[in-house]
C-alpha cells in the first residue's frame, strides 16, 4: 500500500517508552502493566458493561506500522453486528490492496485469511449517510445493514469523529473503528500517544459503545446477517 510504503520509508521510532501513557493511567485512577519484554503497555478500566482495555505497542495489523493505540471493550453486542469507520486513506488503501489480491490471483470467493476491515470494505456496499456527509472528507463507513450504521452514527458518534478530526486526530493517520463477534475495537497508528490522543480515543470508544450498546438493546439489529466468508467478490461489483 501506498501510504504505508510513504511510512515506512520515513523511518521507524527508535524504541517503546511507556511511559506517557503509564503516567496518564496514574493521572486519571486506571489499572495499567507492562507486557512482555517491555513492548508495550496495558491499562484496564470502565464502569459496569463498559469495562475497556487499552493496549500500546507493536501493531497487530500489517497496514499499521511503527505503533499502534487499540481499545477492546467486550460489549457482548449480537455477534452480526458489523460497522466499520476508517479513516479515508486508509479505507482506499484496503479497497485498493483487496482488489489487487483478487485480480492477480482470479479469486471468487473472500479470503478469511484478510483482516474483517478489509473484507468488509470489499464485500458491503457503500451507502451514503446523512450524517457521514460533514465527514466524508476523512472518513469513510460501512456495514453489513446500513441502517444499524445510521443509527450508530446518529447517536452522537459522528459528532465525536469530528471533533476528532478537528483536534487530535492527525489527517491521513490510519483509525479504525468497528464492531465484531460482540466487542467494540479501535485501532490507530500512534508512534507515542500524548494526553489529548489518549483521552480522545477512549471518548471516541465510549461513544461508540455506548451507541451500539443502546442498538442492540432496542433490538433494531437483524437476526439474520449475510456471511462475510461466503460473499462472492463479484457480486459487489454489480
Amino acid at each position: 500500500m501506498l501510504g504505508a510504503l510513504k511510512r515506512w520509508i520515513g523511518g521507524k521510532p527508535a524504541g517503546l517508552d511507556g511511559s506517557p501513557v503509564r503516567d496518564w493511567a496514574k493521572a486519571r485512577g486506571h489499572r495499567d502493566k507492562r507486557v512482555r519484554d517491555d513492548q508495550g503497555v496495558v491499562v484496564e478500566g470502565g464502569e459496569g458493561r463498559a469495562q475497556w482495555r487499552i493496549e500500546w505497542g507493536l501493531p497487530q495489523r500489517a497496514y499499521l506500522l511503527d505503533r499502534e493505540l487499540r481499545i477492546r471493550m467486550e460489549l457482548g453486542l449480537p455477534p452480526g453486528m458489523q460497522l466499520l469507520v476508517t479513516s479515508r486513506r486508509l479505507a482506499e488503501e484496503l479497497e485498493q490492496s483487496a482488489y489487487s489480491m483478487f485480480t492477480e490471483s482470479m479469486q471468487t470467493q473472500v479470503d478469511s485469511s484478510m483482516p474483517e476491515e478489509m473484507r468488509w470494505l470489499a464485500m458491503f456496499p457503500k451507502t451514503q449517510l446523512a450524517a457521514m456527509k460533514p465527514l466524508r472528507a476523512r472518513f469513510a463507513a460501512t456495514a453489513n445493514n446500513p441502517s444499524t450504521l445510521s443509527g450508530w452514527l446518529d447517536h452522537g458518534l459522528a459528532q465525536r469523529l469530528d471533533e476528532a478530526s478537528r483536534t487530535w486526530l492527525v489527517e491521513d493517520q490510519p483509525f479504525v473503528l468497528m464492531t465484531l463477534r460482540g466487542r467494540l475495537y479501535l485501532r490507530l497508528e500512534c508512534v507515542q500517544p500524548d494526553e489529548q490522543a489518549l483521552d480522545g480515543a477512549l471518548a471516541v470508544a465510549l461513544c461508540a459503545a455506548q451507541s451500539a450498546t443502546q442498538l442492540a438493546d432496542a433490538s433494531i439489529t437483524p437476526q439474520n446477517w449475510p456471511q462475510t466468508s461466503s460473499t462472492a467478490w463479484q457480486n459487489n461489483l454489480e
